[in-house]
């Protein structure tokens, strides 16, 4: 079994191997966590965010990422699943959690000039890690299912804030 850098590195390097032991390592969720707040910290650090924006921001990438793997879990299960797909949230959310890895790098987003061209490759990244994660945690064959998967849990994710900033504001 790996340890925790070893798991965030591949993570990173997008192994699916380390996605898969992940899924089944039930005590893997802390990691997972983890993985996610750093995460969020080194994009607040990147972004000059000071530490209210750094406090806020960790905060916000743990409640998003909660609801994104249950976005994900819901349509990977109910509306795309293969015929081998069984899976819970807990698998959805650590694999999804660790695809969170190479945003470590958005620290380096501070950097004059460079800072929004290694934002928007991290993002890459994170997104390409975020389909490896999807397709291990639900078991698929298909790379366009867990694509997929992603494509419309972040359309109901963008509708749903839409209509939550239309109430709040």
């Amino acid at each position: 079994m790996a340890t925790f850098g070893e798991r965030m590195l591949g993570a990173a390097r997008l192994d699916g191997r380390i996605y898969e032991e992940v899924e089944r390592d039930t005590k893997a969720d802390t990691q997972a966590i983890g993985v996610v707040v750093m995460s969020s910290v080194a994009a607040g650090l990147g972004a000059g965010a000071g530490l209210r924006g750094l406090i806020f921001g960790t905060v916000a990438a743990l409640a998003l990422w909660a609801i994104w793997a249950a976005l994900v879990y819901w349509v990977g299960t109910s509306l795309l699943p293969e015929s081998d797909t069984r899976a819970d949230w807990g698998q959805v959310a650590r694999t999804v959690g660790f695809a969170q890895a190479p945003g470590v790098l958005r620290v380096f987003a501070i950097i004059p000039v460079l800072g929004e061209l290694i934002r928007a490759v991290v993002d890459v990244w994170v997104l390409i890690a975020t389909v490896i994660a999807v397709r291990q945690a639900l078991d698929y064959r298909s790379w366009p299912r867990a694509l997929g998967v992603c494509a419309i849990g972040w359309g109901i994710q963008l509708i749903a804030f839409a209509i939550l900033r239309r109430m709040l504001v």
